[in-house]
């Protein structure tokens, strides 16, 4: 892993390029996203909150907007390299089961906390059968990397749905959380 420090947009896309995620593709979480997550109850929402706060996720959304399928990199496994795969859970679209489902966030509620880049191209949600929101970071390097090829070899397995893929940066939300300690 790398220092957590805070990246610029210019940045974003240079990683971006190297981690094969399309510019139009492209969002920033906004840092309120971080104060939304901690504005739950903590003795009722801890789980949650752990889990949405995590660095690698993929959240996979249905037609409606509701989170079906939740990877995380917590419950991932694996040594040196993170398990995304573990107990064949990518072999079908949307993968099975790695991460409890919530209705913290819908996909609704998610898209608000995203920025879009300048090269970012404007989407209907309503188009799609899916939409998988993948957050990855520079902090995180090679596993950044690696998760989102396994994500995206995932939605080659979607056959004739549509499906749309963003790719959210969160490194300002770890950035702005390790300034503060």
């Amino acid at each position: 892993m790398k220092d957590m420090k805070a990246v610029d947009e210019k940045m974003i896309l240079q990683l971006g390029q190297e981690y094969n995620i399309p510019f139009e593709d492209s969002y920033e979480l906004d840092t309120a996203y971080a104060t939304f997550l901690l504005s739950h109850d903590k003795t009722l929402y801890q789980q949650q909150i752990k889990n949405h706060y995590q660095p690698l996720q993929a959240l996979y959304f249905d037609k409606v907007g509701q989170l079906i399928s939740f990877q995380i990199n917590c419950n991932a496994g694996g040594s040196p390299n993170l398990a995304w795969d573990r107990d064949s859970i990518l072999t079908t679209f949307p993968p099975k089961q790695q991460t409890k489902i919530d209705n913290m966030l819908s996909l609704d509620k998610q898209l608000k906390f995203l920025h879009p880049l300048k090269q970012t191209s404007k989407f209907n949600a309503a188009d799609y059968d899916y939409v998988v929101v993948i957050y990855w970071n520079r902090f995180m390097d090679r596993q950044s990397k690696r998760f989102i090829k396994f994500m995206q070899d995932n939605s080659k397995l979607s056959k004739d749905k549509r499906v749309k893929i963003i790719y959210v940066n969160n490194d300002n939300i770890f950035a702005m959380a390790d300034n503060k300690r």
